[in-house]
């Protein structure tokens, strides 16, 4: 499906989502992309319940066999001499999510996303928020009218405890990623979490 595509992967820091990408990662590659992953500062320097920057990072390159890209000056050649076919950001945090639909070209993620549209190549976007139906609604309407960007399909992962919160499906990544290589947005793009 992905066969021969070289894929940036853009982790932010949604660090409860992380058990997620791993098994992700191995998914794309099974597909035949080359998987090279970008990280934001905070994924780089934050120690939380679900482990330490060093211990992600490790598992991170051994997952993908590539180092990681955690500076912005590393991540700007994938526009003019390193492109990669498709960047994908998963996790993408709200913060994320604000700074990239206002053109804040600030963390290695969001040069990577940049360098990418430059080049006309599609940026598909794995949202993770807990202010995606509040605030950051606007940022991610804005996104979803951007040309060459796309969505891996979310919807609410706890409407009664966290009502503004959307996360996307993870394990739809493939498909969504292939759709996006053919400038299509899968579909459907609203889906229902099974609740825990």
């Amino acid at each position: 499906m992905l066969q021969g595509k070289r894929i940036g992967l853009g982790i932010t820091a949604s660090h409860c989502t992380y058990e997620e990408i791993i098994p992700v990662i191995d998914s794309l590659i099974d597909a035949g992309a080359t998987v090279i992953p970008v990280i934001t500062h905070s994924v780089l320097t934050a120690a939380t319940r679900f482990g330490t920057g060093e211990e992600w990072i490790a598992r991170i390159e051994k997952a993908t066999g590539e180092k990681v890209i955690s500076t912005i000056v590393g991540a700007e050649p994938f526009g003019p001499s390193t492109p990669v076919d498709c960047m994908i950001i998963a996790p993408m945090t709200g913060n994320s999510i604000s700074r990239f639909a206002n053109a804040s070209t600030d963390s290695p993620v969001l040069m990577g996303a940049k360098a990418t549209l430059r080049n006309g190549s599609p940026v598909l976007l794995g949202i993770s928020t807990n202010d995606a139906l509040g605030l950051n609604g606007v940022n991610i309407m804005k996104l979803l009218n951007m040309k060459n960007v796309f969505f891996i399909p979310f919807g609410q992962d706890d409407p009664i405890n966290k009502p503004n919160s959307l996360i996307s499906d993870f394990s739809l990544m493939v498909p969504a990623a292939a759709a996006a290589l053919n400038n299509e947005q899968i579909q459907p793009l609203l889906i229902i979490h099974e609740q825990k």
